[in-house]
C-alpha cells in the first residue's frame, strides 16, 4: 500500500501543471476565473498536484489564428529550415499559435514533431499560370494541368488547396483572371472530392464570380469585392481573409510599377483607398471574416496583432474582430479553442481585448502545449 502511494505521488510530481488565473474568456459570451493546464491540455477541474503548479495571470484568450502566412517561404522562394523555424517562433512570439500557411515551396512536416512551435495548417504550394506570379513561388501550369495538380496539393496539404486566382497580365497591362471557367469547376471538385478546400488569392474584381460559382470555399485579399459580388459571397458562405497589412502596401507596389504598367498600379490605388469599405461592406452582409497576414513573403511574421487593429479600423466591432483569430477562426479551422481536454495554447493579456485590442501586440504570457514560452 505504502509502495503504491509512494509511486502515486511520484506521477502526480511529474506531471506538467500549470494555472491560469484571472477571466479566461472560453468564447464571446462566456468567462471563467481560472483553467488548468494538465499535461499540456485544459482542464477546468482542480487536478492533482496542483498546490505545486506554476501560476500565470491575466486576460486569457485562445493562442491567436493567424490564417494567411508563409512559413518557409520568403520574397525569393523556398528558404531552409533555420529560417523556417524563425518565423514560425517570431509567430509564436506574437502569439500565432495556430498558423493556416497558405502557400509554401518547403517541406515544413518536421515542425509538427516541435511541442515548442506553432501548429501548422497546410495548403501544400501555390498553384498558379504559367508566368503570372512570383518566380520560385507556385507550380506554374496551363489550365488543362489544373484538376491534377489541385489533387497533387490536396494530398500534400492539411485539407487546404491554394490557387492564384488573378494577377498581372503583361499583354493587358492589368490584373486578369488565371483560370477558365470549366478548369477551376473541375478542379475545385476534385478537391471536394478528396475532402480538401480550396481558397484562391484574389487582387481585381473580374475573377471572383466565377471561382465562387464554381465552389470555392475562401478567397484572400479580396479587395476587388463589389456591391455585384458581396451578396453572392454572403449567399454561399464564402469566407475571406482580407490581409489588410498586407494591402497596405500596394502604393507602394503602384509606384513601383508605374512606369511600365500604369493601369496595373492605378487599379492597385484605387483598390487599396477602398479596402477599408470593402472590408466592413463583406462583414455587414454577413461574410466570414477571419485574419491573417500574409507574413513569409515580403512581410515580417508576427503581424496578428496589427491586422487584427485592421479590422477594427475598418469598423469590425472589437469582439468580432478578436473572434476572427480566435474561436471564430478555430472553429472555422475545425480546431479546438479553450474546451476541456484541448491543447494548452493561449495567450494571456494585462487587459481585456474586448476593450481594447491593441492590448494583443504585447502579450504577458504565452503558453504552448501547457508551456510557458513567452513572457
Amino acid at each position: 500500500m505504502s509502495d503504491h502511494s509512494d509511486q502515486r505521488g511520484h506521477r502526480d510530481r511529474d506531471r506538467r501543471v500549470l494555472r491560469v488565473r484571472g477571466r479566461v474568456l472560453v468564447g464571446p459570451d462566456e468567462v471563467r476565473d481560472e483553467l488548468w493546464s494538465v499535461d499540456g491540455r485544459i482542464t477546468y477541474e482542480r487536478p492533482p498536484g496542483a498546490d505545486r503548479a506554476d501560476t500565470v495571470e491575466g486576460w486569457v484568450l485562445p493562442g491567436l489564428v493567424d490564417a494567411h502566412c508563409h512559413v518557409g517561404l520568403d520574397r525569393h522562394g523556398p528558404v531552409d529550415a533555420a529560417t523556417s523555424e524563425k518565423q514560425a517562433l517570431t509567430d509564436r512570439e506574437a502569439g500565432a499559435l495556430l498558423l493556416r500557411d497558405a502557400g509554401s515551396p518547403s517541406d515544413t512536416r518536421w515542425t509538427d514533431d516541435r511541442e515548442d512551435l506553432p501548429k501548422i495548417i497546410r495548403a501544400g504550394r501555390h498553384i498558379a499560370r504559367t508566368r503570372r506570379y512570383i518566380r520560385n513561388y507556385a507550380h506554374e501550369i496551363e489550365p488543362g494541368d489544373l484538376v491534377a495538380y489541385v489533387a497533387r496539393e490536396a494530398r500534400r496539404g492539411d485539407g487546404w488547396v491554394k490557387l492564384v486566382g488573378d494577377w498581372i497580365d503583361r499583354e493587358v497591362g492589368d490584373l486578369t483572371p488565371c483560370w477558365p471557367r470549366g478548369e477551376v469547376e473541375a478542379a475545385i471538385a476534385e478537391a471536394h472530392r478528396l475532402g480538401a478546400r480550396v481558397t484562391a488569392h484574389c487582387f481585381a474584381e473580374d475573377s471572383l464570380r466565377d471561382l465562387v460559382e464554381a465552389g470555392i470555399d475562401c478567397v484572400e485579399h479580396a479587395t476587388g469585392l463589389t456591391e455585384d459580388t458581396v451578396p453572392l459571397f454572403a449567399e454561399r458562405g464564402v469566407a475571406i481573409v482580407p490581409t489588410l497589412v498586407n494591402i497596405a502596401t500596394f502604393p507602394h507596389l503602384a509606384d513601383g510599377g508605374e512606369a511600365k504598367f500604369p493601369r496595373w498600379s492605378a487599379h492597385l490605388r484605387r483598390l487599396h483607398a477602398r479596402r477599408y469599405d470593402t472590408v466592413r461592406a463583406a462583414y455587414d452582409a454577413g461574410i466570414p471574416v477571419f485574419v491573417g497576414t500574409d507574413a513569409g513573403g515580403s512581410l515580417p511574421h508576427g503581424l496578428v496583432a496589427a491586422e487584427v487593429a485592421e479590422l477594427v479600423r475598418a469598423g469590425i466591432p472589437p469582439l468580432d474582430a478578436l473572434s476572427a483569430t480566435t474561436w471564430g477562426a478555430r472553429r472555422w479551422l475545425g480546431r479546438p479553442a479553450l474546451e476541456e481536454g484541448a491543447p494548452a495554447d493561449l495567450v494571456v493579456l494585462a487587459e481585456d481585448p474586448r476593450a481594447d485590442v491593441t492590448v494583443l501586440a504585447a502579450p504577458r504570457h504565452v503558453v504552448l502545449n501547457g508551456r510557458v514560452v513567452a513572457g
